[in-house]
């Protein structure tokens, strides 16, 4: 409580205070609650894959166009959607981004409206799911549109808002995400001062948000490895060099990077290998096997070291064991670290306050998890928020996570989501 109120102190002194005809945000928003609830549990029900979501951004496009908005533009990195709100009154330039996404995951919540959409991911059938919560992001996004263009003739300024897809990665070898809808000149067209973005989080129950000032979600990097060796009958294995055993011995030694080579009392680190590759029956030591996996870190140099060392253990180990390593780390252009901008943090923290209450305003510890929000934020100074998804009766802390086949939003998240988004907005637009 004594950090959030120092923070609105700070605030209050660099910006100054908020206009005092601030309008009633729960007022507001209580004009689209009913919407917002409809339009997320649609978008739950039809969950559509990055790239994918063509349902999902006629739905958004069909609703800013009806609203008015101006240069409603549809096809933006595959699937994307932007359109401004110009309101009556001069003042900033901002926007507002939610994603749109949805995931490959086999839905286990048992909701009224749960996913039974299926598609094939990686030769696999595997139901589609909004595990992530971004069916809640579009729909409170919508409903904020909609609240704001109510008062246009009243509204200073001008918002970008910004639907964006494949927030979790574009398909193998498309692009997709932040960093196409900028390359595609997003922020060419319309450059704003600040960018505003939230997420729904299980590990926060419905009623609080969460925040940090500075960097506060991780680079994320994948890799992948291919460790060579040569097949042979699995009787006869020393006359064949196994690509099995090099690999595990790989893996071994790679948890050694962070818990032995890195200087964790700088950032955390962490290095995760996500799946292993290789093989066809029980008898045969294949040719070759794959590993690919994650990075995920907060300093630059940390991160550089990473790669350097992952790659030195890969060929080194394989080596070692007769075999060799092919290396790519990372294997894509990864994400970089999500940071809030500290004065716009602290601005954007009083707002939260003024809307939910001080008592439900947190401050977070670093989350190890990526937002490709970064992008935008590298761009113009940004400041991306949480809100509680987990029941309020549960503790927060054992609630399935976000990415989980039971994960599960608590629709009090809509309500909070849309007023804290229109409380942030607002007072930006109106203390300039």
């Amino acid at each position: 409580m004594r950090q959030l109120l120092l923070v609105c102190a700070l605030a209050a002194a660099l910006c100054g205070p908020a206009a005092a005809q601030s309008p009633d945000v729960d007022a507001l928003a209580a004009t689209v609650d009913a919407k917002v609830q409809a339009w997320r549990r649609d978008i739950h029900q039809h969950p559509e894959l990055g790239n994918r979501e063509t349902r999902t951004a006629k739905l958004v496009a069909d609703h800013l166009t009806a609203l008015g908005f101006e240069d409603v533009r549809t096809g933006i990195a595959t699937t994307g959607v932007t359109a401004v709100l110009r309101g009556g009154k001069p003042g900033p330039r901002i926007a507002l981004r939610a994603d749109m996404d949805a995931l490959p995951v086999t839905e286990r919540s048992g909701l009224p409206f749960e996913s039974k959409v299926t598609t094939q991911f990686n030769g696999q059938t595997i139901g589609v799911m909004h595990a992530c919560g971004h069916d809640a992001h579009t729909g409170i996004l919508m409903g904020v549109a909609e609240a704001l263009s109510s008062m246009k003739a009243d509204l200073p300024g001008e918002i970008l808002f910004i639907f964006q897809p494949a927030e979790e990665g574009p398909p193998d070898g498309e692009k997709g995400g932040a960093d196409e809808m900028l390359a595609q000149g997003v922020f060419d067209r319309f450059k704003p001062e600040a960018v505003f973005g939230l997420h729904v989080w299980s590990t926060l129950n419905a009623g609080q948000v969460g925040y940090r000032s500075g960097p506060m979600m991780a680079a994320s990097d994948r890799f992948k490895i291919v460790i060579k060796g040569r097949q042979t009958h699995g009787s006869r294995p020393w006359s064949g060099v196994d690509p099995i055993v090099a690999a595990a011995d790989v893996i071994g030694t790679a948890q050694t990077i962070v818990s032995r080579r890195l200087n964790i009392s700088r950032q955390p680190a962490v290095v995760s290998f996500g799946a292993i590759h290789g093989g066809i029956r029980f008898n045969i030591i294949p040719d070759e096997v794959e590993l690919i996996g994650t990075i995920r870190t907060f300093d630059e140099d940390m991160r550089q070291q990473i790669f350097a060392d992952l790659t030195n253990v890969a060929q080194s180990v394989a080596k070692a064991h007769g075999a060799s390593a092919v290396s790519q780390v990372p294997d894509i252009v990864g994400t970089p670290v999500t940071s809030n901008n500290p004065a716009l943090a602290a601005r954007a923290a009083e707002s939260l306050a003024t809307a939910l209450g001080a008592k439900n305003v947190v401050e977070m510890d670093l989350i190890m998890a990526a937002e490709d929000f970064s992008h935008f934020a590298n761009q113009v100074p940004g400041f991306f928020f949480m809100v509680g998804a987990t029941p309020k009766d549960q503790d927060a802390s054992k609630a399935p996570s976000n990415h989980s086949p039971e994960f599960f939003l608590d629709e009090e998240a809509l309500r909070v989501g849309t007023r804290a988004m229109l409380q942030v907005a607002l007072d930006y637009q109106q203390a300039k």
